[in-house]
């Protein structure tokens, strides 16, 4: 709308008379005029200007009086005036634009009246008025400049009265169209007195203030302005238009952050119970040493007579968990039945693999094909909302009704010009050059046609008021023209639109805030000039998925523009400028490119853990030395094809895991594609070390058995172990299909699959290949060729001919752990200090947690270099709008009286916590609530363009539709329609057209706001529009949601008809931040609790599954810690990350805490002298699996996740190699360095293997197994 002149009722009419002087204000007394009539214009083209007239006021007569008071109020019934008819008729015109604008709160409207009234009417004009300049014209004067006394007190009441009144659907402020944006009462009255020729007063009108000077007998008299919150209805404003009208909030509770001094109330309570228990454990320990010694000195003597020395390390058992016992009853003297049973199941289960190892191939093989017929309904969801949204969370469903009933939002593509290159930074970006090219640039865009089928903007923009695009660019302020922008005075005429934008109306009509269109200025007290950057906003229309030819019109626009604007960033470098950009395409296409960048990364590290694990596997009987000595034994004994056999059984379990879920509907996200192999790679190679490392030990000390019963005895030990980590790795990632949000739930779910099908494959499949690999080792048949035999002799080398075959079975890593590591671990004060510090670790863990950050930044999303990184930078830095934000209600009940009375906000019984007036209010309170702009309120404008003074409105004919209405349209709602007739007057509002001459048309603004229910009389659906303050960060979005979220629950509780929720475009990406936090707790937790069954149950042990328990969640804890250190956010793909951590935590510990529980006995009795109960268990437990542990998962995950730090995916360095090499580090370490600590220390009874013979066969059966040969070495005892 573009707003006419506003004081054009200046121009009076007056007497013509001929004089060679003006009549100018020489006398100034009650009753007599100052100015009366036109006498002319200067120019062709120019507005009529008063006449001076210093002459006694007049009665009118009947027919001017009675236009005098239908114009200006029944005061002026009774009254002499200055003015005549046709001045009147010229007041009239243009106080009903006015009126247009601020009917809405009826003290403005009054004073607004009253002021002009009295200016052009008053019978005491020349008290207040005085003429200080005139133009001859002809035989006439025509009054060019005047003084017009106003009240200090008048002026202020009269501004306060006015300056919160909202106008129309944008919500802006009215004293943007009738004061400029005045900030105060002398602004205002200068901009309503500045002379402007088409858009304003045609002469000067000067408001000097009363005490400035001695005006003579001149004096005020408009003293009684009206406030806007007057105890009189009929001048009372509402709350909208009106703050101190407003009722009063609650005040909202601060979250204040705890803090004892600089650290926050966590940290500093971690680190007192940490002190705390490090002081007890020093003081229990010092004092046990102390006793200890005193009681080794008394006893000295009897000890030597007896022989049997008390190692102080013995008398320490109720710390440290010695026992105090000898040797023989340090062992295990008991079987645990549960564990018995699984190991004659896994015994049996594996002497049929290998027995019959054709059928168990050729049927694993089969059921995995069966399985992988599922890949025919393999889809991949890539849509974010599809991925990280609950179908039936209120975000999904709320996101569904405002599409289905409004639409998709806008498509928006924006552009950033910025001047920021040069080497002294950023500075001022506009020029008239550079203005020039850049009115070109958009031209160019408007102009574009796409090379498929000739697609312009015009074709496919957003245009609510006719033809116009919605585009919102400093350009559009002269009209989209460049002729329009003077060279000279171009800085002025900017900045003249933007103080007052109603005067620059572009084509769309609509006034545009300068916060849209400039930003890296202050917009208070800056000059527009200073403006680092300028912005571009082109508006497309959004189309539903079903629309598909028009979705594709504006994609195929979209991608035409992208291409043009990567040519303007060129461009802009030649100038020494840069363009940013995006368009609603961009997102998806640069993730592609991510998905993309990132597979060649995963490829390659899946091939070095590929290549590793078949290695390691291989060389766990070939040494350097038989390579060299013998390299057709090493050829025989390698096991390198055994391994890829194993890699192969991971992949396997993959593709049967995706088929099985892809059968039954489970979409896959990129997420499963890159994670689950890695998973589970990481699962399975570990298992497959431990089942052949345990194998070799069999074929040591069983070597004269038969191939299946040595498979059935490693299988035996090792089931239980891989029984006891894969059902809990499975249950703890199954929990995750519980989640709603779909990319963590179907990961869990093809991860749990995958899981327990590797498994499974593991001990039939596996077992089976394990077997006949043995027979071709013992064959002396070359591996990898098995028809080549290089070893004729049965025995020249094979395991099966003797004991003892020149084989070495200890590797360097092996001899490692047993001779140096686990001693120096399990050393009493090594233990002290491994418990020490790894509780500091977790106490720093703990301290962290609060510092994780919630939020995904898109700019971590998109790959290095992509130009959306530097448009994200931009929008944070230089945009200074927020996005719209929606309050949508459901099933509105609002033909009925209460419920208007619900949601309006303009009209004096409009409930005090209104919909309409909880926004205002909270519009007040920015910080907290979010909200920045003025709610447009349908109803309220719908109620008003009702209104009978507005004439251009609401027409029946030649009258007005509420003209005769009883009763009559008011501001308490009593005359408003109801039930069927508000419908009917609806249904006109939402067709009538926004013009110059009726603003409040319902057409462009609502056309799309309201959903009408024409046969239960309801509204089912319709929105009221603000927006939210700048939002600059995650935590800004986050909280944006959050306040919204809160804004509606109080409107919905305060009125119990209406059902309010919020909706902006981005909610849907956040509401996930709303209970991430609690849900990754629960995650875990719950996790955690069927770990400590599980553990407890499978190992037969309370204490033991505690230990297990508290170790898991201290890697996890460890690994939140380091994700706040390194910058890495928790959202949906971290809380993926923290299922797998707590997955691969339990892979970790569950085979070192078996080995703990039932030791091998072979293994158990070469333990050092000075290791007794738990710590000689603790010390088996390293010996058997630790080597395992540690190349089997640790050194493979590691060459894994080191390839991922050369990935060029921002988000993969962050989100994957960042946590998973924290994963990697800190379960090895709780691993290999805590657990058996706190095994030696805290962990349960022991069980006898059941695999174990006893007696002398058993003991002649260990010493074949070389590697626990004693040797010449002797163990230190590290006492205290």
């Amino acid at each position: 709308m573009r707003l006419m002149t506003l004081t054009p009722w200046l121009s009076l009419a007056s007497l013509a008379f001929a004089a060679d002087k003006p009549d100018l204000t020489t006398k100034h007394e009650a009753g007599r005029c100052a100015i009366r009539g036109h006498c002319g214009s200067q120019s062709f083209f120019g507005s009529q200007l008063p006449c001076p007239d210093n002459g006694l006021a007049s009665k009118p007569e009947s027919a001017l009086r009675d236009h005098i008071v239908s114009v200006c109020g029944p005061a002026w019934q009774d009254t002499d005036v200055c003015c005549t008819d046709e001045q009147v008729e010229t007041l009239e015109s243009n106080l009903k634009k006015a009126q247009n604008i601020i009917s809405a709160c009826p003290a403005c409207k009054t004073n607004f009246f009253d002021l002009f009234c009295t200016f052009s009417c008053s019978p005491d004009q020349s008290l207040f008025i005085n003429i200080t300049q005139t133009v001859p014209k002809g035989d006439k004067f025509l009054v060019t400049e005047l003084d017009h006394l106003i009240s200090d007190e008048f002026g202020t009441a009269f501004y306060d009265s006015c300056k919160d009144v909202k106008f129309g659907a944008t919500g802006g402020r009215a004293m943007e169209f009738i004061g400029g944006g005045a900030k105060n009462y002398t602004s205002f009255l200068k901009f309503l007195g500045d002379k402007k020729p088409f858009l304003g007063s045609p002469f000067q009108i000067d408001f000097p203030r009363p005490s400035s000077k001695d005006f003579g007998d001149m004096e005020t008299i408009l003293t009684d302005a009206k406030p806007c919150n007057s105890t009189d209805e009929q001048y009372r404003c509402a709350c909208v238009d009106c703050e101190s009208s407003c009722p009063a909030l609650e005040p909202l509770e601060e979250v204040k952050e705890c803090h004892v001094g600089l650290l926050p109330c966590l940290s500093f309570a971690v680190l007192i119970i940490y002190a705390v228990f490090i002081t007890l454990l020093v003081l229990a320990v010092s004092g046990h040493i102390a006793a200890a010694r005193h009681r080794q000195s008394q006893n000295e003597r009897l000890q030597l007579l007896q022989d049997s020395e008390m190692h102080d390390d013995e008398e320490e058992s109720d710390v440290l968990g010695r026992s105090t016992q000898g040797l023989p009853a340090d062992r295990p003297t008991q079987p645990y039945k549960l564990n018995t049973y699984i190991d004659r199941f896994f015994s049996s289960l594996a002497r049929t693999c290998a027995r019959f190892p054709a059928i168990t191939i050729s049927s694993s093989v089969l059921v995995v094909a069966l399985l992988c017929l599922g890949w025919m309904r393999f889809a991949i969801v890539t849509d974010p909302v599809d991925l990280w949204v609950a179908p039936d969370s209120d975000a999904a469903q709320e996101k569904h009704f405002f599409d289905k009933n409004f639409g998709p939002f806008f498509r928006a593509e924006m552009a950033f010009l910025v001047n920021d290159t040069g080497p002294a930074g950023a500075g001022p970006v506009l020029s008239y050059e550079t203005l020039k090219w850049w009115f070109d640039v958009e031209e160019r865009v408007a102009k574009m046609k796409t090379p498929e089928n000739g697609i312009q903007l015009s074709d496919v923009c957003y245009h609510p008021t006719g033809d116009a695009c919605v585009i919102q660019s400093l350009t559009q302020y002269f009209g989209g023209e460049f002729d329009n922008l003077d060279k000279d005075d171009w800085a002025s005429q900017l900045e003249d639109c933007v103080a007052s934008p109603v005067n620059c109306l572009p084509p769309f009509g609509q006034p545009l805030p300068i916060q849209r269109l400039l930003g890296g200025y202050n917009y208070s007290t800056e000059s527009v000039t200073d403006a680092q950057a300028l912005v571009a906003t082109w508006v497309v229309k959004n189309h539903n998925p079903s629309e598909v030819k028009e979705l594709a019109m504006a994609q195929e626009w979209e991608d035409a523009a992208r291409d043009l604007l990567l040519e303007v960033m060129e461009e802009a470098k030649e100038r020494g400028l840069r363009v940013s950009f995006t368009t609603e395409s961009s997102l998806e296409e640069e993730l592609s490119k991510t998905a993309n960048t990132d597979a060649t990364i995963i490829v390659i590290s899946y091939i070095v853990m590929f290549i590793y694990a078949s290695l390691a596997l291989g060389s766990t009987t070939v040494t350097a030395s038989m390579v060299l000595r013998n390299p057709s034994q090493a050829l025989v004994q390698s096991k390198f094809s055994l391994g890829v056999v194993g890699i192969a059984i991971v992949l396997m379990s993959v593709a049967a895991s995706v088929g099985l879920f892809a059968a039954l509907g489970v979409k896959a996200t990129l997420i499963i594609a890159e994670v689950i192999p890695f998973l589970v790679l990481a699962v399975g190679v570990d298992n497959i070390f431990l089942i052949v490392h345990e194998f070799e030990r069999v074929n040591i000390s069983h070597a004269d058995e038969s191939v299946e019963d040595r498979v059935a005895r490693a299988l035996g030990r090792m089931g239980p172990s891989i029984l006891l980590s894969a059902l809990t790795e499975t249950v703890a990632f199954a929990l995750g299909a519980a989640v709603g949000m779909p990319a963590v739930r179907n990961f869990a779910a093809y991860a749990a699959g995958a899981v327990a099908i590797n498994a499974v494959l593991q001990v039939t499949m596996f077992v089976a290949v394990l077997a006949v690999n043995q027979r071709r080792v013992e064959a002396g048949r070359m591996d990898c060729v098995p028809c080549v035999m290089l070893s004729s002799k049965k025995g020249s080398g094979a395991y099966g001919a003797g004991a003892f075959s020149g084989v070495e079975e200890e590797g360097w890593l092996s001899r490692f752990v047993r001779k140096r590591y686990a001693p120096a671990l399990l050393g009493n004060w090594m233990r002290v200090a491994v418990v020490t510090v790894f509780l500091a670790f977790f106490a720093v863990g703990i301290a962290l947690l609060p510092e994780v950050q919630l939020g995904l930044d898109q700019r971590i999303a998109v790959p290095t270099g992509s130009y959306l990184i530097d448009y994200f930078n931009d929008l944070y830095d230089y945009f200074g709008a927020g996005p719209p934000v929606y309050f949508v209600t459901k099933d509105l009940n609002i033909t009925d009286r209460r419920g208007q009375q619900e949601v309006c906000g303009r009209f004096s019984t409009c409930e005090a916590f209104s919909l309409a007036n909880v926004l205002e209010q909270e519009r007040k309170r920015p910080e907290q609530s979010f909200i920045a702009d003025a709610t447009a309120s349908w109803i309220d404008d719908y109620f008003h363009w009702l209104n009978p003074e507005l004439e251009e409105c609401c027409v029946d004919g030649s009258t007005t539709c509420f003209a005769d209405r009883t009763p009559s349209w008011n501001i308490s709602l009593s005359g408003m329609p109801e039930g069927e007739e508000f419908v009917e007057y609806m249904l006109r509002w939402l067709k009538a057209p926004t013009t110059e001459d009726c603003p409040l048309g319902g057409s462009a603004p609502y056309g799309d706001a309201v959903v009408v229910d024409e046969k239960s009389l309801t509204i089912s659906a319709s929105h009221f529009r603000t927006a939210h303050t700048p939002l600059r960060s995650q935590n800004d979005f986050i909280d944006a949601y959050a306040a919204a979220r809160r804004i509606a629950k109080e409107i919905s509780d305060k009125n119990d008809g209406i059902e309010v929720f919020p909706y902006s475009k981005f909610y849907i990406f956040f509401d996930q931040y709303a209970t991430i936090v609690r849900l990754a707790t629960s995650l875990v937790g719950v996790a955690l609790a069927f770990i400590f069954v599980i553990a407890t149950v499978l190992l037969g042990s309370l204490a033991t599954g505690i230990v297990v328990t508290v170790t898991v969640a201290m890697i996890v804890v460890d690994i939140a810690g380091t994700m706040a250190l390194a910058g890495v956010s928790l959202n949906a793909v971290s809380l993926v990350n923290i299922v797998i951590c707590v997955g691969i935590g339990v892979e970790f510990c569950a085979h070192i805490a078996r080995a703990f529980t039932i030791p091998s006995p072979s293994i158990l009795e070469r333990a050092p002298s000075n290791l007794k109960g738990k710590e000689a268990r603790a010390w088996a437990a390293l010996v058997n699996v630790g080597g395992s542990v540690f190349s089997g998962i640790t050194i493979t995950k590691l060459l894994g996740v080191f390839v991922l730090a050369f990935t060029k995916s921002k988000i993969f360095e962050v989100y994957y190699f960042r946590v998973w090499l924290a994963l990697v580090v800190w379960a090895a370490l709780h691993a290999l360095v805590f657990l058996p600590v706190a095994l030696s220390m805290f962990g349960g009874k022991g069980y006898i293997d059941p695999e174990s013979d006893g007696g002398l066969e058993q003991d002649l059966a260990g010493r074949r197994y070389r590697a626990l040969l004693p040797e010449e070495e002797e163990y230190d005892s590290d006492e205290y």
